[in-house]
């Protein structure tokens, strides 16, 4: 994995917008499999073409394929594992809109244009389609083509975030399903490694989970509870060098008022007992913007990146490059330069149809990020 040892590096979190014929054709596939197979794989080749031209245009330095062939960054693992034929379950929005019945709706509208197909595991998991795997790593590794890049990262879901999303009925407790996941994922993950690729390892589970799926517990049980997905995590990944991945948690990246956000204070400990190098999180946010203070009193482990999140994902405000600046040099100057690599607090596409930012501002967002991390640069080298 690169760090930033001439300059700050940046990358972002994973997802980017998908054009419009691309999503119609996701579900398409979605509501009638098959129906749209080859039309879909044509569309998404020149879709990833578009996004990692774009990408290099802006100047990001670690990039992937935007996710365009994928409806989210969880859901897509029903298709290819057995075990899931349970009940669907509708998504778990929770970050505090309950209490607002006006912006509930208006979330309502927002998601009603995604796919909501959650079966619940109703059997034991296992491979039944690992060919789409392999397509998956393949269509990943068509970046290195088209950008000459050394380095690209492809995202997957991480054991603990698959329980979270696809619920279990089968398994006697959430342990023994998450670690049943674990042993199954395994094999994508050293996959995606052996094909030359980053692994960033999606864990909003460890965040996210606090005020939705786990919301009953106290902290204390909260965080048992994220501990031993973590340590679940780590055995998936038992096999993998800790410099060849990346994790990254979040909070959910919905327009909610997020006052039930667990601090990032509250379980960084928790976290960063990941084996993945690097930890990606959200840090520019109007909830979590202040929290980069955090590292003065929490050390960050030998070997180990940070990836701040230092432009918002789900604002069409572009972050003024001196803003972006002054957040990289918060956390180098904490942590050390060498030690960040300037990110975005996630996904600008995580669900395929729901639109927060135009995509033209998302472009110029990503440009803002380049712009900011080559002026810290100028002060920190």
């Amino acid at each position: 994995m690169k760090r930033s040892m001439n300059k700050i590096l940046t990358t972002h979190t994973g997802s980017l917008p998908r054009p419009h014929n691309v999503v119609d054709l996701l579900i398409a596939e979605e509501e009638n499999k098959g129906s749209k197979t080859i039309e879909l794989e044509n569309a998404v080749t020149d879709a990833i073409d578009y996004v990692v031209k774009k990408q290099i245009s802006a100047g990001l330095d670690i990039i992937n394929d935007g996710e365009q062939a994928r409806p989210d960054y969880t859901s897509h693992v029903k298709d290819r594992l057995a075990g899931y034929d349970g009940p669907s379950s509708p998504p778990i929005v929770g970050t505090g809109e309950e209490g607002f019945p006006e912006l509930n709706e208006m979330l309502g509208r927002q998601f009603s244009s995604t796919l909501q197909n959650r079966p619940t595991c109703s059997g034991p998991v296992g491979w039944k389609d690992w060919s789409a795997v392999e397509q998956d790593i393949k269509r990943a590794q068509s970046v290195f083509k088209i950008a000459n890049t050394s380095e690209t990262f492809m995202t997957s879901p991480s054991p603990g975030q698959i329980s979270r999303y696809l619920k279990n009925i089968y398994y006697s407790t959430e342990e023994e399903y998450v670690f049943a996941l674990a042993d199954v994922m395994a094999k994508e993950y050293e996959a995606i490694v052996d094909a030359g690729l980053i692994l960033q390892l999606d864990c909003p589970d460890l965040a996210l989970s606090r005020h939705t799926v786990f919301r009953h517990l106290s902290l204390t049980d909260f965080r048992k509870e994220i501990e031993m997905h973590v340590t679940a995590l780590n055995h998936a990944v038992r096999n993998i060098a800790a410099d060849k991945m990346r994790m990254h948690i979040c909070w959910s990246s919905t327009l909610g008022p997020h006052h039930e956000d667990v601090p990032l204070g509250d379980i960084l400990d928790i976290v960063l007992k990941g084996k993945p190098g690097a930890v990606s999180f959200p840090g520019a946010n109007p909830r979590h913007g202040h929290e980069w203070k955090v590292w003065k009193s929490i050390s960050l482990p030998d070997e180990k990146v940070i990836i701040p999140g230092v432009i918002d994902s789900t604002s069409n405000f572009v972050e003024h490059p001196e803003l972006v600046e002054d957040r990289i040099l918060q956390y180098a100057n904490i942590v050390g330069r060498e030690n960040v690599i300037a990110g975005v607090d996630c996904g600008f596409g995580t669900f395929a149809g729901r639109v927060q930012v135009d995509r033209n501002i998302v472009w110029m967002k990503l440009e803002s990020l380049t712009e900011g991390a080559n002026r810290a640069s100028d002060k920190l080298w």
